[in-house]
C-alpha cells in the first residue's frame, strides 16, 4: 500500500568514519546531520559496532523521523546497512557472494529490493578495498568484476532499475579499471564521476579532500532519476560546525543524495 502522497523521493548514502567505533557523542552528532538530511532511504557503510545503528535508529525516532533497518552481519567489524522510512517496503535483504574476495576482514556488498510508491528498485551498497597503491586498485578490479556479475544477474531475472552507491574507494579519472570493470560494458551510469566532478565527499587533513564515494544508476533507469539532482549534501555547513570540525566530530565523508520519481516505474 502507498503511503506516500509524494511524486519524488530522496535517496542517501553515508559514511559513518566507524573504523575505529563511532563513540555515544559521534552518534549523537550523526542523528543530527541525519535528521537535516532527511532522505526516505539511507545506505550507510561502516557501522562500527553493530549497535550504532539502533542508536541511530533511537536518536532519529527522538527527533520525530521513523526509520526501520536492514543489516545483515559481516564477518569483519564494519557493517553495511541501510535506514528506511515508515512506508519504504524493504524485500530479500542479502550479501554478494564472494564479493569480499573470501577475506573475512573485507566487506561483502549488500544488496535489497525496495519499493516506494510505485518505484521499485535494487539497491546495491558497496565499501570496496582503500587504499592508492596499485595493488589495492587490483583488489578492487576483482571485487568490482564479482559485483558487476551480480548487476548482470539481477538485470536478467528482470530488475533494470538498480542503484549502486556506497564508499567505491575510487577516485574518477585515476582508477579508471575500477570503473572499467564495475560499469561493464555501458551498463552503469557513474551519475557522481559526472555531475560531481569539481567536487569533494571524503575530506582529509591539511585541506586535502577527495571524490572517493561514488552513485551509479543502469542507464536504463533514467526515466525515474531526476536529471542533475544528485547532489553532495554539505552536512558541515548545514551543521554550522565547518569542515575540520565536521571531519573531527561527525564523519571523514559527506553524504550523497539524488532525487527519483516514485508515481511511476517504467521497468
Amino acid at each position: 500500500m502507498n503511503t506516500f502522497q509524494r511524486s519524488t523521493t530522496n535517496i542517501a548514502a553515508w559514511n559513518l568514519e566507524g573504523f575505529d567505533g563511532i563513540s555515544d557523542e559521534r552518534i549523537d552528532r550523526q542523528v543530527e546531520g541525519l535528521t537535516m538530511l532527511d532522505a526516505e532511504v539511507v545506505a550507510l557503510v561502516e557501522i562500527n559496532p553493530l549497535e550504532a545503528l539502533d542508536k541511530i535508529k533511537a536518536g532519529l525516532q527522538g527527533n520525530g523521523l521513523n526509520y526501520h533497518s536492514s543489516l545483515i552481519q559481516q564477518s569483519g567489524k564494519l557493517h553495511i546497512g541501510v535506514l528506511y522510512k515508515e512506508g519504504v517496503e524493504v524485500f530479500n535483504p542479502r550479501l554478494v557472494a564472494d564479493s569480499d574476495l573470501g577475506d573475512p576482514d573485507k566487506r561483502k556488498a549488500f544488496a535489497l529490493d525496495i519499493r516506494i510508491g510505485k518505484f521499485d528498485f535494487t539497491i546495491i551498497v558497496v565499501h570496496l578495498k582503500s587504499g592508492r597503491a596499485l595493488a589495492n586498485q587490483r583488489i578492487r578490479d576483482e571485487q568490482a568484476k564479482i559485483i558487476f556479475n551480480f548487476i548482470e544477474q539481477t538485470r536478467t531475472n528482470g530488475r533494470e532499475d538498480i542503484i549502486l552507491t556506497g564508499d567505491f574507494n575510487m577516485i574518477p579519472g585515476q582508477d579508471i579499471s575500477n570503473f572499467h570493470f564495475l560499469g561493464g560494458d555501458d551498463v552503469m551510469d557513474f551519475l557522481s564521476s559526472w555531475d560531481l566532478q569539481a567536487r569533494f565527499s571524503h575530506i582529509l587533513d591539511k585541506g586535502r579532500a577527495n571524490l572517493l564515494d561514488g552513485f551509479a544508476i543502469t542507464r536504463t533507469f533514467s526515466k525515474e532519476y531526476i536529471r542533475g539532482s544528485l547532489r553532495l549534501f554539505p552536512m558541515h555547513w548545514s551543521m554550522d560546525i565547518g569542515r575540520e570540525n565536521y571531519r573531527d566530530t561527525v564523519s571523514d565523508h559527506l553524504p550523497f543524495m539524488a532525487t527519483f520519481r516514485i508515481d511511476r516505474d517504467s521497468d
